[in-house]
């Protein structure tokens, strides 16, 4: 498992689509996850400090989570079937750890609130991490761009690629002039 942060939450130029940019927090590779309008706001309000006069579903459910006498431990993007991303909350309960299916928009919403590790698989990075070429600032696909055990580089097969194919489509359109620019 990799750990990353929040980088961003873009909308699509084409469709107004949400994408939340997830940033290795050790390298320059981002895994982009396109979420919901709703959701896309929920996680965007706590990482704004906006106070809201009501509590949001994910407020919600972490508050249910705490009196249930349970903890939030971290979260993870743990698969990408079809172009569907997966995730799982990690919960201290009893001493011990339960895992819950989630979306990762809903996932990443309770991480932001929690304020715990926000981690993914290696192998959706593997199909999904994008790099940013230096020189034209596009976003790269098909080689992940990092070792494998041997010291060779992986590469996602021609058939993972062709699946792939309608997400590089919609990474295409995004805004991503100021994609790797820090914030202040």
């Amino acid at each position: 498992m990799i750990e990353m942060t929040i980088d961003s939450i873009r909308v699509s130029l084409m469709n107004y689509q949400r994408v939340v940019i997830l940033k290795e927090k050790d390298t320059e590779r981002y895994l982009p996850i396109w979420i919901g309008a709703a959701e896309a706001d929920a996680i965007a309000v706590k990482l704004q400090n906006v106070n809201v006069p009501r509590p949001l579903t994910h407020d919600l459910l972490q508050s249910v989570i705490e009196v249930l006498g349970a903890s939030i431990n971290s979260i993870i993007v743990s698969d990408l079937k079809n172009d569907t991303f997966y995730a799982r909350i990690l919960l201290n309960v009893d001493g011990g750890l339960m895992e819950v299916d989630s979306r990762p928009s809903d996932a990443l919403a309770l991480a932001v609130r929690a304020e715990v590790p926000i981690y993914a698989e290696e192998s959706v990075l593997d199909k999904a991490g994008i790099f940013l070429d230096k020189e034209s600032g596009k976003p790269t696909f098909g080689e992940s761009g990092l070792d494998d055990a041997e010291g060779e580089k992986k590469a996602i097969s021609e058939e993972e690629m062709k699946k792939m194919s309608a997400f590089q489509e919609f990474i295409n359109t995004l805004d991503l002039d100021d994609f790797d620019k820090r914030k202040s």
